[in-house]
């Protein structure tokens, strides 16, 4: 397997990316393409002993900068290594496309390089969320922040799919966010969807509330974009919230700094393990013609690593096939 990785993507350049794929290389035995500017590549890896390691280097002469509008950047910048990578993809050079780069420069190469796949309306951006049982699945996080129901219903297959075949979870609860659990709750947008879900073919639970995402009510969750992203959001800003007050409560007397020097490790390390985005790597873009996983721009290693995991997996449990496959069993009117 080939699985392309943009070595310039994120906000710590080509070292991060560089020992992801030596990493990646040397336990999966795939061959991981580093695409990016090779006078900064090169040396990186020649301070590691890459013996046996397949780790081509792809020049790509561009980069599109974190805070670049992504679909001008694309368009301008035609040899940069976003799109550098996404072509060896397109041509059958490679199997997946990996960044931590630019998340809008990532979706609007995707769509201007791969295209979508037969019947999509949509890509969307999905991500997996820490909850109280496990993983829950949410779509779209922000590539589409005007939706309409049939876009939403299309994104519940999608995320369906992947859930089932990369997250391993066996026929997965679809719930879709709304304001109320009763089916008349909702915008019209909600509303319109609900109607839609419930014939299509997915495990459709019905309507959840923002509550039951940490809760794990459902192992999907779908939503337009701009909820999706909103949601995520606030998520983040509430474990770095929930993290400050366990750090004031700690050192408020000097029984708490005692006991909290006895339980802080164990704390910190369980809120890691349970909350990191390092273990799932990156979110896949689902929709478009291959597979591309988008990383959070402020990954190390450990999360560019996984991010290269989830791709590999993707690829071998043939998604994008899937997902067409799904679609094609809609209805013309769907």
């Amino acid at each position: 397997m080939k699985i392309v990785l943009d070595a310039m993507g994120g906000d710590f350049g080509a070292e991060p990316n560089v020992e992801a794929a030596i990493r990646a290389a040397r336990d999966f035995g795939h061959e991981i393409v580093l695409v990016g500017k090779q006078e900064l590549i090169r040396p990186l890896l020649n301070q590691h002993d890459t013996a046996g390691l397949m780790l081509p280097i792809v020049h790509a002469s561009e980069v599109v900068e974190m805070d670049e509008h992504p679909s001008a950047a694309v368009r301008a910048k035609k040899d940069n290594s976003m799109s550098v990578g996404m072509r060896l993809v397109k041509e059958g050079q490679a199997d997946a496309f990996v960044t931590m780069g630019n998340t809008g420069a990532g979706m609007a190469a995707a769509l201007f390089t791969l295209g979508r796949i037969k019947g999509v309306l949509r890509p969307a951006l999905s991500s997996a969320l820490p909850t109280a049982k496990g993983w829950t699945f949410i779509i779209d996080i922000g590539a589409n922040a005007d939706c309409k129901p049939e876009y939403l219903v299309q994104f519940a297959i999608m995320a369906s799919i992947y859930a089932e075949r990369v997250m391993k979870v066996r026929n997965p609860r679809v719930g879709l966010l709304s304001n109320g659990e009763e089916e008349s709750k909702g915008s019209e947008l909600v509303q319109a969807t609900h109607q839609l879900l419930k014939t299509a073919p997915v495990n459709f639970i019905g309507n959840v509330e923002g509550r039951d995402i940490p809760g794990g009510g459902a192992d999907v969750i779908v939503t337009d974009g701009f909820t999706g992203n909103v949601s995520i959001k606030l998520m983040e800003g509430m474990k770095e919230f929930i993290e400050g007050m366990l750090k004031e409560a700690f050192y408020s007397s000097l029984p708490a700094k005692l006991g909290g020097a006895l339980s802080r490790s164990a704390i910190r390390n369980t809120l890691k393990a349970r909350t990191s985005y390092e273990e799932i790597g990156g979110a896949p873009l689902l929709g478009v013609d291959g597979v591309v996983i988008i990383g959070h721009g402020r990954s190390k290693a450990p999360a560019i690593y996984s991010a290269i995991r989830r791709a590999a997996e993707s690829v071998e449990f043939g998604v994008v096939d899937a997902i067409e496959r799904g679609l094609a069993a809609l209805p013309p009117s769907a």
